[in-house]
C-alpha cells in the first residue's frame, strides 16, 4: 500500500514539474542546437532563417583540407552543398514535442543535458567527384618495388617506395559534413591509406647475392664437343635482374634471346620433311630427317645455376631432337604414287607474260589436297602483284584489251583445269575466256582474276593428291600425281556461230566520203561444249558431265571517209592477236550438265 501511495506522489511530481516546463509547442526547447548554432526559445522559422544567414556568410568561404603534405582549399558554394535547415529544424521540434507534461518532462532534459541535431546535406555528385579526383591526383601514388640494378658490373639495390592514396569514401563524408558546417578557419585532416610494396630491399638481400656471385668471374658453356667461354660482362649482359614486383633472377631477354639463336644455329640442324620425288610417271619418297636443336629454356636455366655456384661454372648444353613436319611414314600413308595426268600448255606474248606464267606454276608446285579437300588457283599462287615479282601484261577486260600485274595468269589456270579434267577429278569452279582462243582445246580453257574469280576442284579420292608445276622451254605444264587411276573420255562440239559480228563505224575525215577501211576484222559470237566421261580403274562410271561454254565476239572497227582528201590514205592498225587472260563480259559458261 504504502508503495503504491510513493507511485502515485512521483507521477503527480512529474505531471506537475512537466506542466511547468512545457512551454510553447510554437517555440523549440531551450538548450537546442542546430549544427553548433543555439537556436532555443525560437519560433521554427526564425531557427531556419537563422541558420540559413549563418550558412549564407559561411558558404563562400573557403575551408583548408590537408591529405599528405597537401592541402586543397573548397568552398560550399563550389560543390553545391546545401544543409537542409528546415529539415533539421523540424526534427529538433519533434524532440521537444509532445502533450503538456511529456513535452515539460523532454525541455527539462534538452534545457539540463542539451540537444544537437545535424542537418541532412545535399551535394553536387559531379563536383564532389571532382574535388575529389584533384585531391587523388595530388596525393594518390602507387607503391614502388625494390630492385637490382646494374652499375658496370656492380649490383646496387634500388629501394621501395610507400604508396599513399585517399579512402574516398570516408573522405567524401569529410568534405561534405565540414562544409555543411558553420564552422571555418580550422584546417580538416582528409583520411590517407598507406600502402607498402610487394617487394621490399630485404626480400631481394638473396637474389642480389646470387647476381653478385654470378659476376664474379667467367663461366663455360659445353656441348656437342665443343665449349664456348662467357666474360664477366658477357654474363651481365644475359642476367635479368628482378624489378617490377619480381624476386627472382633469371637468364633471358633480347640479347640473350640472340645469343641462344645463334649458338642453336651452331650446333642445330633442322629437320627434313620427307619429299615427293617425281620422275616420269612414277613418284619416290625421299625419307625425312629428324634434326637437332638447342633446348633454350633448358640451357638458359643450367647457365644460370652454374654461374650463381662460386666455382665449377660449368654449364651443359641441352640439345633436344627435332622431329620434321612429315615423316616418312606419314608420306607414304598419304598414297602418292603415281601420275594421274599432265598437260602442256606453250608459250605466247611478251616476256612479262612468260615470267608470270613461271611464276605461277613456281608458286603452286607441290600444292598437296587432302582426300576431300578443295584446290583453289588462287590460294595456291596468291595475289598477284609487284613485290612478289609479277609483272604488267596484257589482259582482256570485257572485250577491251587492257595491261594488268599478273597478266597471263589465266594460261596457268587453264593448264590447271586440264590436268584436273584428265585425272578424272570433280571440278567446281571454272569460268571461260570472253574470247574464243584457238590455241586452247575446245570448250577447255580457264581464266582467273584475284580476288573474285578462281578455279577450284576437288580431290574426291580416297588418297591424297599432289600438284606439281614445271617450267618448260617452251611452255609450262601441270601435272597431277596421287593414288586412283582413272579414265577419262573426252570430246567437244564443233564451234557454232550464234549470232552476227558486232559493228562499231567511225568517221574519219582523212578518208574519201564512200570509202571505207576494215580496221579490226572482229568475229562473231560463237559456242561449244565439251564432254567427259570419267571412269574408275574397275570400269565404273563415275561422272558424265557436259560443259556448255559461249564467246562474245569481238568488234569489226569500219573507218567510213567524209570527205576527199588530198592524197589517199592507208588503213592503220591491225587486227590485235587474242590474248588469254580476259574477265567474262557477255561469255559465259554453263555448269556442267551430268545425268
Amino acid at each position: 500500500m504504502r508503495v503504491a501511495l510513493v507511485a502515485a506522489a512521483a507521477a503527480l511530481v512529474a505531471v506537475l514539474v512537466g506542466l511547468a516546463f512545457a512551454g510553447s509547442r510554437q517555440r523549440l526547447a531551450e538548450g537546442t542546437h542546430v549544427a553548433g548554432v543555439d537556436v532555443g526559445g525560437l519560433s521554427r522559422a526564425a531557427a531556419v532563417a537563422r541558420l540559413d544567414q549563418r550558412f549564407a556568410e559561411v558558404s563562400a568561404k573557403p575551408v583548408a583540407f590537408v591529405a599528405g603534405n597537401r592541402t586543397f582549399t573548397f568552398a560550399a558554394d563550389q560543390l553545391g552543398v546545401e544543409p537542409d535547415w528546415a529539415g533539421a529544424v523540424a526534427a529538433a521540434s519533434r524532440a521537444g514535442g509532445g502533450i503538456g507534461p511529456v513535452r515539460g518532462l523532454r525541455r527539462l532534459r534538452t534545457r539540463v543535458f542539451g540537444a544537437e541535431v545535424l542537418p541532412r546535406i545535399a551535394v553536387s555528385n559531379g563536383a564532389l567527384e571532382y574535388a575529389l579526383d584533384r585531391v587523388a591526383s595530388g596525393v594518390d601514388r602507387r607503391p614502388v618495388s625494390a630492385a637490382l640494378v646494374l652499375r658496370g658490373l656492380r649490383v646496387e639495390t634500388v629501394p621501395e617506395r610507400q604508396g599513399s592514396g585517399i579512402d574516398r569514401e570516408l573522405a567524401a563524408d569529410v568534405l561534405v559534413r565540414s562544409l555543411g558546417s558553420l564552422e571555418r578557419g580550422r584546417k580538416v585532416a582528409l583520411p590517407v591509406e598507406i600502402t607498402s610494396p610487394p617487394v621490399t630491399s630485404a626480400l631481394l638481400a638473396p637474389a642480389a647475392e646470387r647476381a653478385r656471385v654470378a659476376l664474379s668471374g667467367p663461366a663455360l658453356l659445353r656441348g656437342a664437343g665443343r665449349s664456348w667461354r662467357l666474360s664477366r660482362a658477357h654474363i651481365a649482359e644475359l642476367l635479368t635482374l628482378p624489378r617490377a614486383g619480381s624476386t627472382r633472377l633469371g637468364i633471358g631477354g633480347r640479347v640473350a634471346d640472340v645469343y641462344f639463336r645463334a649458338l642453336s644455329d651452331s650446333v642445330g640442324r633442322p629437320p627434313s620433311d620427307a619429299q615427293f620425288v617425281v620422275s616420269g610417271s612414277g613418284v619416290r619418297i625421299a625419307p625425312s630427317r629428324e634434326g637437332l636443336e638447342l633446348d633454350i629454356p633448358a640451357t638458359a636455366g643450367r647457365l644460370l645455376r652454374a654461374v650463381t655456384r662460386p666455382a665449377n661454372r660449368v654449364a651443359q648444353l641441352k640439345i633436344a631432337s627435332a622431329a620434321p613436319d612429315r615423316t616418312t611414314a606419314e608420306a607414304r600413308a598419304m598414297g602418292i604414287d603415281r601420275r594421274l595426268s599432265s598437260y602442256k600448255t606453250y608459250y605466247a606474248g611478251t616476256s612479262d607474260r612468260i615470267t608470270n606464267l613461271q611464276l605461277g606454276v613456281g608458286y603452286l608446285d607441290g600444292t598437296l589436297v587432302r582426300p576431300g579437300g578443295t584446290f583453289s588457283l588462287n590460294r595456291a599462287i596468291g595475289e598477284r602483284t609487284l613485290e612478289r615479282g609479277f609483272r604488267p601484261a596484257p589482259v582482256i577486260l570485257g572485250t577491251e584489251y587492257a595491261e594488268e600485274v599478273g597478266g597471263g595468269t589465266s594460261q596457268v589456270a587453264t593448264t590447271v583445269f586440264n590436268a584436273a579434267w584428265e585425272a578424272g577429278l570433280d571440278i567446281t569452279e571454272r569460268h571461260p575466256h570472253s574470247l574464243y582462243i584457238s590455241r586452247y582445246q575446245l570448250g577447255r580453257d580457264a581464266t582467273v582474276y584475284w580476288p573474285s574469280l578462281d578455279l577450284k576442284f576437288v580431290n574426291d579420292t580416297a588418297k591424297w593428291v599432289l600438284v606439281k608445276g614445271f617450267v618448260e622451254y617452251d611452255g609450262i605444264s601441270v601435272a597431277i600425281y596421287g593414288g586412283e587411276s582413272r579414265r577419262v573420255e573426252s570430246a567437244a562440239d564443233p564451234l557454232v556461230v550464234t549470232g552476227k559480228v558486232p559493228v562499231e563505224r567511225i568517221e574519219d575525215p582523212t578518208l574519201e566520203k564512200g570509202m571505207t577501211v576494215v580496221e579490226a576484222e572482229g568475229s562473231a559470237p560463237t559456242r561449244t561444249s565439251a564432254t567427259r566421261k570419267v571412269y574408275a580403274a574397275d570400269g565404273t562410271l563415275l561422272r558424265s558431265e557436259t560443259w556448255s561454254t559461249s564467246y562474245d565476239g569481238e568488234t569489226r572497227v569500219v573507218r567510213v571517209g567524209t570527205t576527199k582528201p588530198v592524197a589517199k590514205t592507208k588503213a592503220r592498225g591491225a587486227k590485235p592477236a587474242p590474248r588469254e587472260d580476259s574477265i567474262p563480259g557477255a561469255a559465259s559458261t554453263t555448269p556442267p550438265t551430268r545425268p
